[in-house]
């Protein structure tokens, strides 16, 4: 899986990376058809604090997975978006079993 990785109004964080990189190779190993993942972090104008945005969209066979979450951290955005991703594929899984 390859990963794309973009900031928006902020600096590039290499924690962020690294973290973000082990929460998304735990993911390819559980579901291996998984073939590209964008990744956008951003920061926006909330003034109650709860301006870290973490986008994920992933390449898969079928329509593409999105998701999306707003936090005051980016690190807790990145751990509920990739949850909400797990998910998803999840799902997608179940519909890729035959019987």
């Amino acid at each position: 899986m390859t990963i794309d990785i973009q900031y928006q109004k902020m600096q590039e964080s290499e924690s962020l990376n690294t973290i973000l990189i082990r929460k998304l190779d735990k993911l390819a190993k559980k579901y291996e058809w998984i073939i590209k993942a964008n990744v956008l972090f951003k920061l926006s104008n909330d003034k109650t604090g709860r301006d870290k945005i973490c986008e994920i969209e992933l390449s898969a066979p079928g329509p593409r997975i999105f998701a999306k979450s707003v936090m005051d951290d980016f690190e807790k955005a990145l751990v509920e978006t990739v949850h909400d991703l797990d998910r998803q594929l999840q799902k997608r899984q179940e519909q890729f079993k035959t019987y």
